[in-house]
């Protein structure tokens, strides 16, 4: 059964889409900005925002009653591939054993001049 997902913590969706949609106990979550909910303001530089687009995710996980444990694949969306490194190191803070599958890739452009969006699966 579809479930769709909104955490008031988390940035609203800036389109018609939702936060994210559970399905059969598989979470699929949109693509996160680092938007800080609260505010709507957006960090400078890779870290911070890598930082914001996770919590993000964070939010979104404990609302849906799932936690960074349950994630099986993301995508990581990066403004310049040059960041990768800077990415990684805040990335690892957030998956600490048991990584998830990952993408990562170079945009052309992201919503709103970001340096980063990531998205992400997870299953119970």
């Amino acid at each position: 059964m579809k479930r769709i997902i909104a955490s008031p913590a988390a940035p609203a969706a800036v389109g018609p889409y939702s936060q994210a949609v559970e399905n059969n106990g598989t979470l699929y979550i949109s693509g996160q900005l680092p938007i800080d909910g609260a505010t709507g303001a957006m960090p400078d530089g890779i870290e911070a925002q890598t930082r914001q687009s996770l919590t993000n995710i964070g939010h979104i996980l404990r609302e849906a009653g799932y936690d960074f444990r349950d994630i099986a694949k993301t995508t990581v969306l990066l403004q310049h591939i040059a960041d990768f490194a800077a990415m990684n190191k805040v990335y690892a803070e957030f998956f600490t054993a048991d990584m998830p599958a990952r993408v990562c890739f170079e945009v052309a452009a992201l919503p709103k001049g970001a340096l980063v969006e990531i998205d992400a699966v997870a299953a119970k």
